[in-house]
């Protein structure tokens, strides 16, 4: 038996008992104490798939007392988590060994994109990647594809019979890439408006221009992809910048006109409140500046940026009062080391450490619930249980392993000042085994152990 279900999606109340953490503020910028909403024993009141009320047991249970409640003793229940950076083509070639970024590329990526033109084999990748995601509690993505408009309808199909709330699109390269990965500016863009025609907004999913960066897209592409951002508007633009040192300088010798990285997409009209840019580690103040001016996020992918020895993300700036820029994780599979975002905010953790500053658990887990919703303008449907949102969310165990057992004594904190301690130790120790079931809009889309029911 699969511990992956295929919802029903059956409509009417849905009530599930157990301890719930999310965010109504950002802690970046308001006492954490203002942000945090915690109920050490909760009741939330599903209606439909959306959220219909939650509040402390006690005060809802006779309101809803004709309604079923699954209870999760012991278990801590989140939003879903968002992953505003991730790459489904290299879910096989995750952890390959010994290059930094370019050549990472040409040895690794681009050899096993190529085997994307084939929608049966991206049907299959898809499929495992999906999973990964809900075992690892991440129920949305932004994510790129291959080159290829197959590898985009064998990712959207199966995101769609899982009715996940998904952003994919086709990558659009054209020079710097080896031929069998290669379109062009005509090709990339004929292929992308039919997509987006056919997907972006079919349910719950969304679609988003993907050049892969500045350094395999002429400026002849990256102009047709800014043309397309102004006749559909309310699709998204995914790319890279910044990652790299020795990538940032190629930019700068392919697009000499240009001011900077970030002024090679602004010139072609790519930079605006639905560009989500990953990495960004080697950004320029005014390159900060000028994200912020226009609303455009980050995808902050710190497993991936120590993989590939490219450098230490300045969170801080990014999240700067005077000038600030919207920042989600992204885990940034397969250059990233783990689909887990309870990993991805461990190495944030330390990236932070070395570069003297402080990312509590609070802030690590707001980026990865609604911050990540932010980021992705999706916080008027996800990111928090307000009253109508759509119902996608993780149960998570705190003691889920012996050490995390000795190192939580409890599971349920009783104060605020307890669950940042318990919080945080899961961030640190916990992995996919911390994710005790995953839902989706209130069904049951994932568990953890065959056969196990809520008690």
């Amino acid at each position: 038996m699969s511990p992956f279900s295929q919802p029903d999606y059956s409509s009417g109340y849905q009530a599930f008992r157990s301890a719930f953490l999310d965010f109504i503020g950002d802690p970046f910028y308001q006492p954490e104490a203002e942000c945090v909403r915690y109920i050490a024993d909760g009741l939330l009141i599903l209606e439909n798939g959306r959220v219909k009320d939650l509040g402390p047991y006690e005060a809802l249970k006779a309101q809803y007392a004709d309604v079923t409640v699954t209870t999760y003793t012991n278990k801590l229940i989140l939003p879903g988590f968002i992953d505003t950076h991730i790459h489904f083509p290299q879910t096989e070639m995750i952890a390959a060994y010994g290059e930094q970024l370019l050549e990472w590329l040409n040895q690794y990526v681009f050899p096993i994109e190529g085997k994307f033109q084939d929608k049966s084999y991206a049907q299959q990748i898809a499929a495992i990647f999906l999973d990964e995601l809900l075992k690892n509690g991440t129920t949305t993505a932004l994510v790129f594809t291959a080159v290829y408009p197959e590898s985009v309808d064998a990712f959207f199909e199966a995101a769609e019979q899982r009715n996940l709330c998904m952003i994919a699109g086709k990558v659009l390269m054209d020079r710097n890439a080896p031929s069998f990965l290669s379109d062009t500016p005509e090709t990339a863009y004929q292929e992308s408006k039919r997509l987006i025609q056919k997907w972006h907004k079919r349910g719950r999913l969304r679609y988003a221009i993907t050049p892969r960066f500045a350094v395999t897209s002429t400026e002849a592409q990256l102009r047709l992809a800014g043309t397309l951002l102004q006749e559909f508007p309310d699709v998204y633009l995914h790319t890279h910048l910044s990652e790299n040192v020795k990538e940032v300088e190629l930019v700068a010798q392919l697009f000499p006109e240009a001011a900077g990285y970030l002024d090679v997409y602004d010139r072609a009209g790519l930079v605006g409140e639905r560009s989500v840019f990953a990495h960004g580690v080697q950004l320029r103040e005014d390159e900060f500046q000028r994200l912020s001016e226009a609303r455009a996020a980050i995808a902050f992918c710190p497993t991936s940026n120590l993989f590939l020895g490219s450098g230490l993300f300045n969170l801080e700036r990014a999240k700067s009062a005077e000038s600030p820029v919207k920042v989600g994780f992204g885990t940034d599979v397969g250059a990233g080391t783990s689909f887990s975002l309870l990993q991805t905010a461990n190495e944030a953790y330390k990236v932070a450490q070395l570069r003297g500053q402080k990312l509590s658990a609070f802030k690590a887990l707001f980026l990865a619930t609604l911050g990540g919703a932010r980021a992705l303008m999706l916080d008027d449907r996800l990111g928090n249980f307000e009253v109508g949102k759509e119902a996608d969310f993780v149960v998570l165990d705190l003691r889920p392993t012996p050490l995390l057992a000795v190192r939580n004594p409890t599971a349920t904190a009783t104060s605020l000042e307890e669950l940042a301690d318990r919080v945080f130790a899961l961030m640190i120790l916990g992995d996919d085994r911390a994710v005790q079931a995953t839902y989706i809009l209130g069904n049951l889309a994932y568990t953890q152990a065959v056969g196990q029911q809520p008690v």
